[in-house]
């Protein structure tokens, strides 16, 4: 008789066998990523700002109770400063690697507000015209809300097994039907209430395919894009056409301004004088928050998107859930396409929704399937859009095309494990069948 053999202990990987192993591999890439950023600013600091330059930034006021005035900056001062901040986070995230630690969250929030005050101190520096900071707070934010609504779909979907490929229908039919009911009704918040209905049809053929058929969904979702481009193309073209007066009118939604929130300085106006659909978004975004991480629905939801065999054992029922979380992933998405029509006081476009439904799944992918992380990404994304309009408006000699590339190089950088490895839900995009 053999008798059993012992398996060999673990070893632990000893000095000599590579700086990396044994910590954490998105160390060592936040670190050149902070580098980077350092060493633009230096550039900038070193080719081309003239030593007596001044950069004048722009706040606004706060309501009555507070009043700032234009702060101007001397240029080279505050370029030196921003630089010692990011040689310091770049050290500071280096001893943490060395110590096989991970960088924290906030060091990445210092060098990111570092790195954009040093930008727009260059682009503003011996410039005559100031940085309007106010406008380029709230421009970002009203550009993210959709994109936030949509990133918000796509977790919900996708954490539930379903990819949703469909946000930029879902997003398009919310405005048209936002429009369309705002219009013939009169009232733009009947049109709010159109848009949610709208986005949610569009869902529940998404599950019907998905989930009935076992149909592939990425196929499905890309199929339900281009039926419903054509149909509200067609549709404007015969029937809004014709009769804008009833069908197709401006109906905007009213700002609704929150007393003594709305007088603090720079974030006031821009978070609490908004309309009712901004308000949503903080709404949704922490209620989701909690839901899918403190409540039962979303342990269920995440246990159908990673192992929805085990779900089914404890008496889950799968698809019935994946169905109903589809539902209302798209009218979440609906209700952020309103945004296009009654949020921003606009009649309805031919494919008004431009590609943000794509730019919210990458939002979503970027913020690794959580809705905190998905509307830092989708902040991002307005941010960067915006601050190339700002640019433009103040004639910066940057051009806008170069801004616009910035949030599509970070998902490029954040998808080849610069934030840390990107892992979608286990079952994502894999039909169930009960055995």
């Amino acid at each position: 008789m053999s008798t059993p053999t012992q398996a060999p202990a673990p070893t632990t990987p000893s000095e000599g066998e590579g700086p990396a192993r044994g910590r954490p591999k998105v160390g060592i890439k936040t670190t050149v990523v902070y580098a980077l950023a350092a060493l633009v600013t230096l550039l900038a600091w070193v080719l081309d700002t003239p030593a007596d330059a001044r950069t004048t930034f722009q706040f606004g006021t706060g309501g009555d109770l507070f009043r700032i005035p234009n702060i101007p900056l001397p240029a080279l001062a505050t370029l030196v400063v921003l630089l010692v901040v990011m040689l310091a986070a770049t050290a500071f995230a280096w001893v943490r690697y060395r110590a096989r630690r991970p960088v924290p969250v906030w060091l990445h929030v210092v060098v990111g507000a570092a790195f954009v005050i040093s930008f727009l101190t260059f682009v503003g520096a011996g410039r005559s015209t100031v940085i309007p900071m106010v406008s380029l707070l709230a421009g970002a934010l009203a550009l993210s809300v959709p994109l936030v609504f949509g990133a918000m779909s796509g977790v919900i979907c996708e954490r539930s097994g379903i990819i949703n490929i469909a946000i930029e229908g879902q997003l398009l039919m919310g405005a048209f039907a936002g429009a369309v009911v705002a219009s013939a009704a009169g009232s733009a918040y009947l049109g709010l209430v159109a848009a949610p209905i709208a986005g949610g049809l569009v869902g529940a053929a998404l599950a019907w395919f998905a989930v009935s058929f076992r149909v592939n969904q990425i196929i499905v979702g890309v199929v339900l894009n281009t039926l419903i481009i054509g149909l509200t193309g067609f549709l404007f073209s015969t029937v809004l056409s014709d009769n804008k007066a009833l069908w197709n009118t401006r109906m905007p939604l009213p700002r609704i301004r929150i007393p003594l929130l709305a007088d603090i300085p720079v974030i006031g106006p821009v978070l609490f004088n908004q309309t009712i659909l901004v308000y949503l978004v903080y709404v949704l975004v922490i209620g989701l928050q909690f839901m899918l991480f403190r409540s039962r629905w979303g342990l269920r939801t995440r246990a159908v998107g990673e192992h929805p065999k085990a779900a089914d054992t404890v008496g889950i029922k799968v698809n019935v859930r994946r169905v109903w979380n589809t539902i209302l992933g798209g009218a979440v998405a609906g209700l952020g396409g309103a945004f296009f029509t009654v949020g921003s006081g606009l009649a309805f476009g031919r494919e008004m929704s431009a590609g943000q439904g794509y730019i919210a799944l990458a939002a979503m992918i970027l913020g690794k399937w959580n809705p905190w992380g998905a509307v830092m990404a989708a902040l991002l994304f307005g941010f960067s859009k915006n601050l190339g309009n700002v640019l433009s408006t103040i004639g910066s000699g940057v051009p806008s095309e170069l801004l616009l590339m910035l949030p599509y190089v970070i998902t490029i950088l954040a998808v080849a494990g610069f934030v840390g490895r990107v892992r979608p839900p286990a079952a994502e995009g894999v039909p169930y069948t009960k055995s």
